[in-house]
């Protein structure tokens, strides 16, 4: 009986041993403010980007880069391209992509893309100024948008919310897309679910407010969520520049990680626009240079939460 107890004692502190992200700090830089010829500002910053490994092992960085002399919004993507995870400075690649009023984009709208691998295709999801949207590839390096119905867009909310901001997680039984949108400069993260990446469910705020604040747009940006065991881990940015700073919540439920409360804050760190990954078993994160002039890389530990 000791030991039947005993062991139910260790599973449950086990089960209850709850774990926080600590960075390492071990910076290096690997894109900076790239030429991009007739379309350079000198105003122009790299700000929200996405980071994967395509097919034949390189790495890749596409970045939305905004205040440009792209006509209307000033943003479009450019890429840059790596030998090894560790190395710096990276290969600039040129300007990817740019927004299509043909199909309905936003001119100069391109926003913050991120990349996942399935069924053998590589698929983007970014914003168009109004709208998700969805190109696809398979080397992982050249993309095509995903027309459907003559359109790219996977889903949209009012025109005025800049929905934006995309970042898709598999549950395990069904897919989330977490974004941003800011109606009436309210800004909030939300979510919507779908079983085949195509037809997607109403939208839902998952992430407002709490002791960060609301009634403003940057309030709530960059979402990017993380599970480790049974906890989802939700990086919210709250500001860029010299002093970025991400708030970090921890939940059960990926679409639950507070209301205008901070039930579920653990922290933050002093970075913006993180993107969080694990490879040969250690873990990274992907952020903007607090100058706003490029991207860095830094490794990345989670720890018990004392």
């Amino acid at each position: 009986m000791f030991w039947l107890s005993f062991i139910l004692l260790f599973l449950t502190s086990r089960q209850e041993v709850q774990l926080k992200p600590e960075l390492v700090s071990d910076w290096w830089q690997i894109a900076n403010n790239p030429d991009l010829g007739e379309l350079t500002s000198e105003d122009q910053q790299p700000v929200d980007f996405g980071i994967w490994q395509a097919n034949d092992g390189t790495w890749q960085v596409w970045s939305c880069i905004r205040k440009t002399k792209e006509p209307g919004k000033t943003r479009l993507f450019h890429g840059w391209e790596g030998n090894n995870l560790i190395d710096k400075n990276w290969t600039a690649k040129g300007i990817m992509m740019r927004g299509d009023t043909t199909l309905g984009e936003e001119a100069g709208g391109m926003q913050a893309p991120y990349v996942i691998k399935m069924d053998g295709k590589y698929k983007m999801f970014y914003g168009d100024w109004n709208r998700i949207c969805l190109a696809e590839s398979i080397d992982g390096k050249k993309f095509n948008r995903k027309i459907v119905n003559g359109s790219p867009a996977l889903f949209g909310d009012r025109k005025e919310t800049n929905t934006r901001d995309a970042m898709v997680i598999h549950t395990g039984e069904f897919w989330i897309c977490y974004y941003v949108a800011h109606p009436d400069n309210d800004g909030a993260i939300y979510a919507r679910t779908s079983k085949d990446l195509k037809s997607w469910s109403e939208s839902k705020i998952v992430s407002y407010g709490g002791h960060v604040g609301k009634g403003k747009l940057w309030q709530a940006e960059c979402p990017f969520v993380v599970k480790m065991e049974n906890q989802y881990y939700l990086f919210r940015t709250e500001r860029y520049g010299q002093d970025n700073k991400t708030n970090i919540y921890r939940s059960p439920n990926p679409l639950d990680f507070g209301y205008d409360d901070d039930r579920y804050f653990v922290g933050s760190i002093p970075v913006a626009a993180p993107e969080i990954f694990q490879y040969e078993n250690q873990w990274y994160i992907a952020c903007l240079l607090p100058s706003l002039d490029g991207i860095r890389l830094g490794r990345l530990n989670w720890v018990e939460d004392n």
